[in-house]
Protein backbone atom coordinates (compact mmCIF):
# COMPACT_ATOMS: atom_id res chain seq x y z
CA UNK A 1 0.00 0.00 0.00
CA UNK A 2 1.21 3.43 -0.62
CA UNK A 3 0.18 7.31 0.41
CA UNK A 4 -2.67 8.82 -1.51
CA UNK A 5 0.43 11.30 -2.42
CA UNK A 6 1.73 8.80 -4.21
CA UNK A 7 -1.38 7.32 -5.79
CA UNK A 8 -2.29 10.61 -7.19
CA UNK A 9 1.41 11.08 -8.47
CA UNK A 10 1.17 7.79 -10.38
CA UNK A 11 -1.88 8.71 -11.31
CA UNK A 12 -0.87 12.09 -13.19
CA UNK A 13 1.93 10.30 -14.79
CA UNK A 14 -0.50 7.61 -15.81
CA UNK A 15 -2.79 9.97 -17.66
CA UNK A 16 0.84 11.83 -18.70
CA UNK A 17 1.80 8.77 -20.41
CA UNK A 18 -1.69 8.44 -22.39
CA UNK A 19 -0.89 12.10 -23.59
CA UNK A 20 1.82 10.96 -24.89
CA UNK A 21 0.84 7.91 -26.96
CA UNK A 22 -2.32 10.00 -28.36
CA UNK A 23 0.58 13.23 -29.37
CA UNK A 24 2.93 10.75 -30.93
CA UNK A 25 0.63 9.34 -33.04
CA UNK A 26 -0.75 12.86 -34.01
CA UNK A 27 2.88 12.92 -34.81
CA UNK A 28 2.75 9.93 -37.03
CA UNK A 29 -0.45 11.33 -38.75
CA UNK A 30 1.40 14.54 -39.39
CA UNK A 31 4.51 12.44 -40.88
CA UNK A 32 2.34 10.35 -42.98
CA UNK A 33 0.78 13.75 -44.63
CA UNK A 34 4.07 14.69 -45.43
CA UNK A 35 4.50 11.39 -46.84
CA UNK A 36 7.61 10.87 -44.77
CA UNK A 37 6.44 7.07 -44.24
CA UNK A 38 9.49 6.25 -42.19
CA UNK A 39 9.26 9.05 -39.81
CA UNK A 40 5.20 8.22 -39.76
CA UNK A 41 6.23 4.60 -38.58
CA UNK A 42 8.95 4.98 -36.16
CA UNK A 43 6.48 7.78 -34.40
CA UNK A 44 3.40 5.43 -34.11
CA UNK A 45 6.14 2.77 -32.63
CA UNK A 46 7.13 5.59 -30.21
CA UNK A 47 3.30 5.95 -29.06
CA UNK A 48 3.02 2.30 -28.49
CA UNK A 49 5.59 2.16 -26.20
CA UNK A 50 4.37 5.47 -24.48
CA UNK A 51 0.88 2.84 -24.47
CA UNK A 52 3.25 0.36 -22.33
CA UNK A 53 4.14 2.81 -20.09
CA UNK A 54 0.63 3.34 -19.15
CA UNK A 55 0.03 0.13 -18.80
CA UNK A 56 2.52 -0.99 -16.66
CA UNK A 57 1.79 1.75 -13.80
CA UNK A 58 -1.79 1.38 -15.14
CA UNK A 59 -1.05 -2.40 -13.43
CA UNK A 60 0.98 -1.28 -10.77
CA UNK A 61 -1.66 1.15 -9.03
CA UNK A 62 -3.98 -1.48 -8.01
CA UNK A 63 -1.02 -4.06 -7.07
CA UNK A 64 -0.72 -1.68 -4.48
CA UNK A 65 -3.85 -1.22 -3.16
CA UNK A 66 -4.63 1.78 -5.19
CA UNK A 67 -6.50 2.78 -8.18
CA UNK A 68 -6.19 4.15 -11.64
CA UNK A 69 -7.67 7.03 -12.21
CA UNK A 70 -8.16 7.87 -15.56
CA UNK A 71 -8.75 12.11 -16.74
CA UNK A 72 -9.17 13.30 -20.23
CA UNK A 73 -7.00 13.55 -22.19
CA UNK A 74 -5.68 16.63 -23.42
CA UNK A 75 -5.54 17.31 -27.52
CA UNK A 76 -2.37 16.94 -28.88
CA UNK A 77 -0.46 19.56 -31.79
CA UNK A 78 -1.66 18.42 -35.10
CA UNK A 79 0.89 20.50 -36.85
CA UNK A 80 4.18 21.46 -37.19
CA UNK A 81 6.47 23.98 -39.14
CA UNK A 82 8.56 21.33 -39.87
CA UNK A 83 9.79 17.82 -39.14
CA UNK A 84 13.01 18.93 -36.85
CA UNK A 85 9.92 21.13 -35.06
CA UNK A 86 7.82 18.08 -34.44
CA UNK A 87 10.76 15.46 -33.33
CA UNK A 88 12.19 18.79 -31.32
CA UNK A 89 8.74 18.97 -29.40
CA UNK A 90 8.72 15.09 -28.63
CA UNK A 91 12.49 15.39 -27.30
CA UNK A 92 11.15 18.30 -24.96
CA UNK A 93 8.28 16.38 -24.06
CA UNK A 94 10.41 12.87 -22.78
CA UNK A 95 12.96 15.75 -21.09
CA UNK A 96 9.90 16.68 -19.01
CA UNK A 97 8.49 13.17 -18.24
CA UNK A 98 12.05 12.55 -17.31
CA UNK A 99 11.54 15.58 -14.94
CA UNK A 100 8.04 13.76 -13.61
CA UNK A 101 9.50 10.74 -13.09
CA UNK A 102 12.52 11.93 -10.99
CA UNK A 103 9.75 14.31 -9.01
CA UNK A 104 8.14 10.43 -8.31
CA UNK A 105 11.28 8.90 -7.39
CA UNK A 106 11.90 11.57 -4.75
CA UNK A 107 8.43 11.52 -3.93
CA UNK A 108 8.49 7.60 -3.34
CA UNK A 109 12.20 7.97 -1.45
CA UNK A 110 10.59 10.37 1.23
CA UNK A 111 7.59 8.54 1.70
CA UNK A 112 10.00 5.37 2.42
CA UNK A 113 7.65 3.70 -0.58
CA UNK A 114 10.64 0.97 -1.31
CA UNK A 115 8.26 -0.77 -3.99
CA UNK A 116 7.06 2.23 -5.93
CA UNK A 117 11.05 3.31 -5.75
CA UNK A 118 11.50 0.03 -7.34
CA UNK A 119 8.97 -0.09 -9.82
CA UNK A 120 9.98 3.54 -11.00
CA UNK A 121 13.41 2.48 -11.75
CA UNK A 122 12.66 1.10 -15.08
CA UNK A 123 11.10 4.49 -16.40
CA UNK A 124 14.27 6.00 -15.06
CA UNK A 125 16.12 3.91 -17.05
CA UNK A 126 13.87 4.00 -19.87
CA UNK A 127 13.62 7.86 -19.82
CA UNK A 128 17.62 7.96 -20.57
CA UNK A 129 16.88 5.62 -23.48
CA UNK A 130 13.72 7.81 -25.02
CA UNK A 131 15.92 11.06 -24.36
CA UNK A 132 18.88 9.53 -26.25
CA UNK A 133 16.73 8.21 -29.00
CA UNK A 134 15.06 11.32 -29.92
CA UNK A 135 18.03 14.00 -29.23
CA UNK A 136 19.66 11.60 -32.11
CA UNK A 137 16.84 11.87 -34.71
CA UNK A 138 17.11 15.85 -33.88
CA UNK A 139 21.14 16.02 -34.08
CA UNK A 140 20.51 14.18 -37.58
CA UNK A 141 17.60 16.55 -38.85
CA UNK A 142 19.81 19.68 -37.43
CA UNK A 143 22.51 18.50 -39.84
CA UNK A 144 20.71 17.95 -42.90
CA UNK A 145 19.17 21.09 -42.24
CA UNK A 146 16.82 21.87 -45.89
CA UNK A 147 18.19 19.23 -47.74
CA UNK A 148 15.42 17.02 -49.03
CA UNK A 149 17.78 14.16 -50.32
CA UNK A 150 18.96 13.87 -46.28
CA UNK A 151 15.71 13.84 -45.27
CA UNK A 152 15.06 11.02 -47.71
CA UNK A 153 17.67 9.41 -46.38
CA UNK A 154 16.98 9.54 -42.40
CA UNK A 155 13.50 8.86 -43.48
CA UNK A 156 14.49 5.83 -45.32
CA UNK A 157 16.74 5.00 -41.95
CA UNK A 158 13.71 5.32 -39.88
CA UNK A 159 11.48 3.16 -41.32
CA UNK A 160 14.02 0.53 -40.43
CA UNK A 161 14.12 0.83 -36.58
Amino acid sequence: MFSRNIEKALNEQLNNEFFSWYNYLSMSSFFRALSLNGFARWMKAQSRREMVHAMKIYEFLPERGGRAMLTQVAQPSNQWDSPLAAVQEAYRHEQEASGMINDLVDLALSEHAHATNAFLQWFVTEQVEEEARLRAVVEKLKLVGEDPYGLFLIDRDMGKT
